[in-house]
């Protein structure tokens, strides 16, 4: 009878080694379900704005971040390519359930300049979504020690104790590309935002997926300060570095878009109009 238990949990273990791609899928699933129902919960039951706000930035980088490190796990065993189909349907599913939270520096500084938020707030959601992006592998690296796939087997060690870089090129490379490519990105969805055309969303998120791809063996393509936050510590740059790179060439690359933006063609009369 023990031998017979033994040999189900063992080929149980075993078809989670074969299906390691099921298992990562599951892994991420789960984390955007409890974030999903956690920001439901907030949004329903908290009255003060702000304080909303500030919490469903944190969930959402949380969830950022916290998925973004099984997408690490993608990547090193089916190629960027596989990362790149999950990266897809992910970015069409936070556009539709994180709203109004952005998970994004740079989101909350072009909300200020073009808006005029109040700064204490949006100080508080920068520190909201920091804190977020940071605490999601307290949850991750349990999820990997149980070794539920092979995949999953020492991945806590390499990827964070002993993390490398994603940083590929020399330091003003790669800040230059995760600026002109934020930069592009931005405009591309505010000319969405504009054009308004079927499936924008999907449009939106291939073209940034698109991006991601062709900056990854470079800068590692990641457009966001939060999300660059799984590589802070990681042998290959200093921290001083990562932020130049991650963080001012995101921000920068954001800014210029609201100056290039404002000369645009096909922005509607009443916009034009308004800045004139």
């Amino acid at each position: 009878m023990l031998a017979d238990i033994l040999h189900y949990v063992l080929h149980f273990f075993g078809m989670c080694q074969e299906l390691s791609i099921l298992v990562s899928t599951l892994t991420i699933i789960t984390q955007m379900a409890i974030s999903h129902f956690i920001r439901g919960q907030i949004s329903r039951k908290l009255q003060n704005e702000t304080l909303k706000e500030i919490l469903l930035e944190f969930v959402a980088s949380a969830e950022l971040t916290g998925t973004a490190y099984e997408l690490m796990i993608i990547t090193n065993n089916y190629t960027k390519y596989g990362y790149g189909v999950f990266l897809f349907l992910m970015q069409i599913w936070w556009g539709k359930s994180w709203a109004p939270a952005t998970a994004c520096t740079y989101s909350l500084l072009e909300e200020y300049v073009e808006v005029g938020t109040n700064t204490q707030t949006m100080i508080l959601k920068m520190v909201a979504q920091i804190l977020g992006g940071i605490v999601s592998f307290r949850w991750v690296r349990p999820i990997w020690q149980l070794q539920l796939t092979a995949t999953h087997i020492g991945a806590e060690e390499p990827l964070i104790d002993m993390c490398l870089a994603d940083l590929a090129v020399p330091l003003l490379v790669g800040f230059t590309i995760e600026m002109l490519m934020t930069c592009a990105c931005r405009l591309f969805s505010r000319g969405l935002g504009e054009l308004q055309p079927n499936f924008a969303p999907a449009i939106d998120s291939f073209f940034a997926t698109a991006m991601v791809l062709w900056a990854l063996e470079t800068s590692g393509g990641y457009f966001n300060p939060i999300l660059a936050l799984v590589k802070l510590g990681c042998e290959g740059h200093t921290n001083i570095e990562h932020v130049f790179v991650y963080w001012a060439g995101s921000i920068l690359g954001s800014m210029l878009s609201i100056i290039l933006w404002k000369i645009a063609p096909f922005k509607r009369t009443e916009e034009k109009d308004k800045e004139e």
